[in-house]
């Protein structure tokens, strides 16, 4: 049992751990309404657009595993009063994978696109027999969220796994200082966890797609059955405007995981960061 929970949880955290990746609704219009005395901030995103696409290969010591998707939909969506980005990301193992574990995940996030908080959030998961779902409504007003548990408590601006990769591409580290730390709220199967990201400098690496400058960061896991410390993760993004993530590496419990991105679309901005 507890092997087959640390599978469970692999996919899921490799695609929160890039960051550092059906429409429903439980009430009506009002719902979104900015209440008396809340204003939503103001964040430009300057790092992405509709219609963006990346590609990445995953990779479970030296075998090739499985694929994660990361894309937004070419139009915004009306929630309310607000318009936001439909962004997806999904993950599944490759069909000669499938023999000893099959994975196809999917998770998408509906984000404002004035304040980049997310305003809806779903999640399906199925890998082998197991499957799992979440819906789920922010109602940042209320420092509340509503899914198919109840009411749960949050913190202003939390983000999930979707939302909080396109997020901290926005973040401006042209100033950062080395192991200078960012915080971020993450919501996650039905818990909070407040975690953060550490600046950890500037590095070229070779890519599938070639040399790329990029930021190095790494992520504060949450130690369970995956992760046996929690600094075991580095991930680097594009040192641009674009800020896509490169490539996330990482021990677990039994072995190590590499994401490495393969192919991009439709980036906002120059690739500027791509060393030709």
């Amino acid at each position: 049992m507890k092997g087959q929970h640390m599978k469970r949880n692999i996919t899921l955290t490799l695609i929160a751990a890039a960051l550092a990746t059906a429409a429903m609704s439980f009430g009506t219009r009002d719902k979104y309404q900015e209440t008396q005395g809340f204003t939503y901030r103001k964040m430009v995103n300057n790092a992405f657009k509709p219609g963006e696409k990346l590609n990445f290969r995953v990779h479970y010591g030296i075998i090739n595993a499985g694929l994660i998707t990361m894309s937004v939909d070419e139009k915004t969506t009306k929630i309310g009063n607000r318009n936001a980005y439909s962004m997806k990301v999904d993950g599944e193992t490759l069909k000669s994978f499938d023999w000893a574990y099959k994975v196809r995940d999917k998770f998408q996030s509906w984000v404002d696109d004035q304040s980049l908080a997310p305003l809806r959030y779903a999640k399906t998961v199925r890998e082998d027999k197991y499957f799992d779902e979440d819906l789920a409504i922010y109602m940042h007003d209320k420092k509340k969220m509503r899914n198919s548990d109840g009411e749960l408590t949050i913190p202003v601006y939390t983000q999930d796994i979707a939302s909080a990769l396109y997020y901290a591409r926005n973040i401006d580290f042209k100033n950062a200082k080395t192991n200078q730390v960012f915080p971020i709220d993450i919501y996650l199967d039905n818990k909070i966890y407040n975690l953060n990201f550490t600046y950890l400098g500037k590095e070229t690496i070779k890519s599938d797609i070639g040399k790329v400058r990029c930021i190095k960061l790494r992520p504060k896991l949450v130690v369970d059955r995956v992760f046996k410390n929690s600094n075991d993760m580095t991930v680097w993004i594009s040192d641009d405007d674009n800020k896509i993530p490169i490539r996330v590496q990482t021990a677990i419990q039994v072995g190590s995981i590499k994401v490495d991105i393969t192919g991009y679309q439709n980036l906002k901005n120059d690739f500027t960061a791509l060393v030709k």
